[in-house]
Formats: C-alpha cells, structure tokens, sequence
C-alpha cells in the first residue's frame, strides 16, 4: 500500500511538468492507479468520518455533517467501499479523503438525488471517488449542487447516471480541477438526458486538468453559466457510446475554452460538432470567448466530416490558433 500511495502522488506532482494537451491524461492515471480491490481490503474504522476542528469521529458521514452545523468545518474520510450518502444543509464543509483515491461514496443517493447533495454556504471535495449512483428519474449524480460555492479536485466521478449535477446559482461559482469524469451520461428516461457535467445558470464554471472519457449518454459537459473557463482538460471520446457534443454552451456565455484535448469517437448520437455554442438561445453575449490552442481531431479510421466549433448567437468569438485533423472543420455559423 505504501507503493501505491507513492505512485499516486508522484502521479499528480508530474501534473505540473506535463504539457498541457497532456494534462488531463495524467489525472485520468493519477486517479485510477488505485484499483478498486485496494478499496475493499482496507480495515474498516468504527468511526470513518472524523471532525478535524474538534477530533471527533462518527460511523455515519450525515452525523458528521450535522455536528458542524452552520460552522466551518472539514470532514475526514478514511480509505474503504462507504456506502453512504449525505445532506448538507448550512455551514462550509470541506469533504477530504484521507488518502486521495481510496475512499469511495457509492450506491447510496440522499434524497434521490446524488451522494453529496450540497446546500450550505459553500463546500469542497478533495480526493473522493464517486461510483455507482442511479435514481428512478435518471438524475442520480455523485455531487448534487444546489447552493453556495463549491471547490472539486483530484476526485473520480464513474459508472453513474451524472457526475455532477447543479441547480441555478447566479451569483456563485463551480471549480473543478484534477478530476475524472468516466463512463457517465444518459439519455434513456423521462427527465431528459444527464452529462458528465450538467451546470445550470450558476455564474462562473472553471474545469481544469481533468479528464473525461468512455461516456455513455449526453454531453460531456453541458454548462449554462455565463462565465465558463475550460483549460487543460482532455476528453476522450474514443470509447463513448450514444454521446453528442464534448463541450455544449446552450445559451452562450463568455469566457476560454484553450489547451484542451479532444477525440471524438464513433458511437454518437450527435456527431455534427464537438463545441456548441447557443445552440438553445443567447441567454449571455458569447463575444470575446476565447477558443484556441486545442487539440481537435476524430478518432482513427473515421471517415465523416464534423465541425470544431459550432455557434447559433451569431457573436463575435475569438477563434485562435487550433490544431485540428483531418475532416474537421474549424467553425460554422448555424
């Protein structure tokens, strides 16, 4: 175990001298050097869940939770398979794995909603995976963001119906850096399709370093905030079944999409573009977004044609230096 944690973080060091197209990979392997079996054979504390502020220990994460109430507090959370969820209700709560990678919040939805649905004053997550979350309506998610601001890193969001799903937030803001999104997305019930990523009209998003990959429905991330920064990402869509677009701005919004890495794979449900930009309206002006210095091309031996960027606002976007493959198109006016 002492090897396998040396890996890992050595792993996320090498993040800093990696280039940047590149980045996203190496937190894909950061994350999932843990195999699941090392998960499993941890021993099992009486009292996974630990206060840092005040050195108390619970069995439940709720119990947790509750004891920090409307303070600031951080919640320790030790290596093992916790098949729990919780609900934060007030307070700012920082959710931190022991060690990142292996601890796992899985199977369990509060609220049929997600394993950590979030309404305090603001939260974060640190080095938590997140695995297995299904509900009735399709919406099941790992994190279920509904109020205040929320910091996400080196976390692993799979084989759910949704990674993270938030509500509407205006005035707040959504980061997330050194995560994996894998094997996520849905389109197959009532309430409409899930994503990797679904942000609602929630001020400012910020993705970095972080990869996504293997998804199974939706977008990989569908975002409706007015200020989006999406940076050193890859997405991987090689082994993606039923997908649309990798990136999707549906009602606009200023911001950066530069150094990123992307593939688009065969199985598509939507194969037109890989960004879309206000393609359901033009809620927020889209001048000035910046799109460039990524990496752009359709994964071997695919023959169609696609479009980089697509834009239905008809704003003036500042389209860079992109390197793209064959049979992309940089940018189309729809």
């Amino acid at each position: 175990m002492l090897t396998m944690r040396i890996y890992f973080r050595d792993m996320v060091s090498s993040i800093t001298r990696t280039p940047r197209w590149l980045t996203g990979t190496v937190a894909l392997f950061a994350v999932t050097a843990i195999p699941l079996a090392a998960l499993l054979a941890q021993d099992r504390p009486a009292a996974p869940f630990t206060v840092l502020e005040t050195g108390q220990g619970f069995a439940s994460l709720q119990e947790a939770v509750n004891a920090i109430g409307e303070r600031d507090g951080t919640i320790s959370i030790a290596p093992g398979n916790w098949k729990q969820c919780a609900v934060q209700t007030s307070g700012n709560i920082t959710f931190r794995a022991v060690e990142p990678g292996e601890t796992l919040l899985g199977g369990t939805a509060c609220e049929g909603k997600a394993a950590l649905v979030l309404r305090g004053r603001g939260a974060g997550v640190e080095g938590i995976v997140f695995a297995d979350i299904s509900v009735p309506d399709g919406n099941g998610a790992g994190i279920r963001l509904e109020q205040g601001p929320l910091h996400i890193s080196q976390s692993w969001f799979r084989d759910s119906q949704q990674g993270i799903l938030t509500t509407n937030g205006v005035d707040s803001e959504l980061t997330i850096d050194r995560s994996t999104f894998t094997r996520l997305g849905t389109c197959e019930h009532s309430a409409g399709c899930a994503h990797s990523i679904y942000v609602g009209d929630y001020g400012r998003l910020s993705v970095t370093r972080s990869r996504f990959e293997q998804g199974t429905g939706g977008h990989y991330l569908k975002s409706r905030a007015a200020y989006n920064l999406i940076s050193d990402n890859s997405f991987d869509d090689s082994n993606g079944r039923g997908t649309n677009y990798m990136i999707d701005l549906p009602e606009g919004g200023g911001g950066a999409i530069t150094g990123n890495w992307f593939v688009q794979g065969r199985d598509k449900e939507n194969w037109s573009a890989l960004i879309a930009v206000g393609a359901e309206g033009a809620k927020y002006s889209s001048d000035g977004l910046v799109i460039e210095e990524n990496n752009a091309q359709l994964a071997p031996g695919l023959r169609r044609e696609s479009v980089f960027v697509a834009d239905w606002t008809g704003d003036r976007l500042t389209i860079g230096d992109n390197l793209l493959g064959p049979n992309l198109r940089a940018f189309e006016r729809r």
